[in-house]
């Protein structure tokens, strides 16, 4: 059982043994002792199998279980007690069920609302709606034999809620660093130079057939594909023509100089509606990469502010193949891409999720080698086949394969290379803005435009949702890193909790129990040596990304990575998973941290890395 599953039973167990006790309380005061005693011996039963998960969790990480056996653990034993004497002595049983129906309910929400890290203030508000909740409940059924009981427990939660209000004050806000844009020398003007020019503005696209509102880049989605080879100067100019929240480019993956990253207020002022910014910066890293708006990214992104960025080496050969996958107001974007070669030939598959939610890929009908992950080449990578590719928020994988494959994405077919193409030069792809044979003299259509009887049983789509995931920290050949120590290390445990510290509560995704903005900055210095230690015990996936650096996976859950050295910029930090990551500091700036499903990074999930 993975720590996922065992956060999801102990929830599911918590809420039992509430509605146990409370259903009990509530037998009770209607006079039907025996559903009382039956309800009660359920909550007695998931109290058993709570004490289990908890074990486990803890054995997991006392990450995952600090405030289960520190708060919520004394809370579930001093009801059990308190209902259990009541029930044997057979005084006040109605009050006392529901007591312990109070005290199993705040043990649930104490992990639902704040559950790291451990907060004695969070303690005591539990003890105040307790003693509050029991404090009504004696006045309504049990007044009559000890109205002092009630007068003591409604004093306990006045002190507990002044005690726990004044330790949450005196906690306040973290003290964070303001962002500071630091200006980096960027490659000197006059050296040759790739111009682009990009419009932002609100438009109407077509979407599988249907027209459908937009955000675009130069009208189109996805936007213009910025294709450099090594050793160019690439400059685009942003121009935002309607985009009310503003517009920005960051580079995803891509590590250019801090002033360069698009991060509005960190690194640059948004550009608004009449406004431009120029951003210039070298291609020196090949690879495939994506393009994307940063300002109010939750929505930009998904109404389609974004595009591909490929930057190829100068002795690039073969048939090149962009594959970004994006679903654009809840509709597929149609895919139609185009051989260049008969079959047999070598063709590379460059897989982008530009979504906020993991794609499964599967290439069926030959074998294929995963050449390289987020911009960075695999060592060795041996053939694979019947492995399925899960591709985080944000993440990027290049695949090699041969022209009689088919690729798919979460069971939608996308291509197929069935057959030879003539007319296309050796490096071809299809052009955004293209949709079918008729857009472009010698493509063929889509595999999904076909009809099912112009396919060949040899392209037929594969039974793919069984087959096991392909696992990047084991494949490939291994080398030996230099790091023996780290200079600095931090741990973010990723959650979700209600956010007191604003004007108004909110709840939000956090890293260590805060959110964005009050998440403390985390600070480096240039040639540190960073350790991330990333933690979910949150109950969604997590995909993470630094921007700036590419990162070194170390272990995964204890396991040390023991295959090709994996740097990425994007991966899945599932339910009940621990990461160990590290990297060079060695690009200074502030640098955004964050969840890449941007509507957790809008509801909090962001933080900065700066260098001191």
């Amino acid at each position: 059982m993975t720590t996922g599953s065992l956060l999801a039973a102990d929830l599911v167990v918590a809420v039992l043994i509430a509605a146990g006790w409370l259903g009990a309380g509530a037998a009770a005061a209607a006079g039907r002792r025996p559903i009382a005693l039956g309800s009660a011996a359920l909550a007695l039963t998931a109290t058993t199998g709570r004490a289990l998960t908890i074990v486990a969790l803890v054995r997991a990480g006392w990450w995952f279980g600090a405030e289960k056996v520190l708060i919520a653990g004394p809370l579930l034993a001093a009801g059990m007690a308190v209902a259990v004497a009541a029930l044997l002595r057979r005084r006040a049983e109605s009050v006392a069920l529901m007591f312990a129906g109070y005290a199993a309910t705040a043990a649930v929400l104490v992990t639902v609302l704040h559950g790291y890290p451990v907060s004695a203030g969070v303690a005591l508000f539990a003890v105040s709606g307790i003693a509050a909740a029991t404090a009504v409940t004696w006045r309504v059924l049990g007044a009559r034999s000890s109205p002092r009981a009630s007068r003591t427990a409604g004093a306990v939660a006045v002190a507990a809620l002044v005690a726990g209000t004044g330790l949450a004050a005196s906690a306040g806000a973290t003290p964070v660093s303001p962002h500071r844009h630091v200006p980096v020398a960027g490659p000197a003007v006059g050296e040759p130079t790739k111009r682009f020019t990009f419009e932002a503005g609100r438009t109407t696209v077509d979407a599988g057939g249907r027209k459908v509102r937009a955000w675009a880049f130069n009208g189109q989605v996805p936007g213009p594909e910025i294709a450099a080879t090594v050793g160019d100067i690439i400059e685009v100019t942003l121009r935002n023509r309607d985009i009310d929240r503003g517009v920005t480019l960051h580079w995803h993956g891509y590590d250019v100089p801090n002033d360069q990253d698009g991060v509005p207020d960190v690194t640059q002022a948004a550009v608004l509606p009449g406004q431009q910014f120029v951003y210039r910066f070298r291609a020196d890293q090949a690879g495939t990469y994506w393009y994307h708006t940063h300002s109010a990214s939750d929505v930009g992104v998904r109404m389609g502010l974004y595009g591909v960025l490929v930057v190829r080496p100068r002795a690039a050969t073969g048939v090149d193949v962009v594959v970004p996958v994006h679903r654009l107001s809840g509709h597929d974007l149609p895919a139609a891409f185009v051989t260049a070669a008969g079959p047999g030939a070598p063709v590379r598959l460059r897989l982008i999720n530009t979504d906020s939610i993991t794609h499964r890929y599967a290439v069926t009908g030959a074998p294929f080698r995963v050449a390289a992950i987020d911009g960075m080449d695999l060592r060795d990578p041996p053939p694979l086949a019947g492995e399925a590719l899960s591709i985080p928020a944000g993440g990027r994988y290049d695949v090699v394969t041969t022209a009689a494959a088919a690729l798919s994405v979460d069971g939608r077919r996308l291509w197929s290379a069935e057959t030879t193409v003539s007319g296309m030069p050796p490096s071809a792809t299809l052009p955004a803005d293209a949709r079918s044979a008729d857009a472009h003299p010698g493509a063929t259509r889509s595999a999904e435009a076909q009809p099912d009887a112009t396919r060949s049983a040899a392209t037929q789509p594969a039974a793919t949702d069984r087959w096991p995931v392909f696992d990047p920290l084991t494949y490939g050949t291994p080398s030996r890193t230099s790091w023996s120590q780290f200079d600095r290390s931090f741990t973010l445990v990723l959650d979700r909790g209600v956010d007191l510290r604003g004007l108004l509560p909110r709840y939000a995704h956090t890293v260590n129990g805060a959110a964005d903005p009050d998440i403390p900055v985390q600070f480096v210095r240039r040639g540190d040596i960073v350790k991330f230690t990333i933690v979910n015990r949150s109950l969604v996936v997590h995909p993470w990304h630094l921007h700036g650096h590419h990162v070194l996976v170390l272990a995964r859950n204890g396991q040390a990575a023991t295959g090709s050295p994996l740097w990425l910029d994007s991966f899945d930090v599932r339910p009940g998973e621990v990461w160990e990551v590290a990297f060079e500091a060695d690009n200074p700036g502030m640098w955004a941290n964050h969840c890449h499903n941007l509507p957790h990074a809008d509801a909090g999930m962001m933080l900065h890395l700066a260098y001191e």
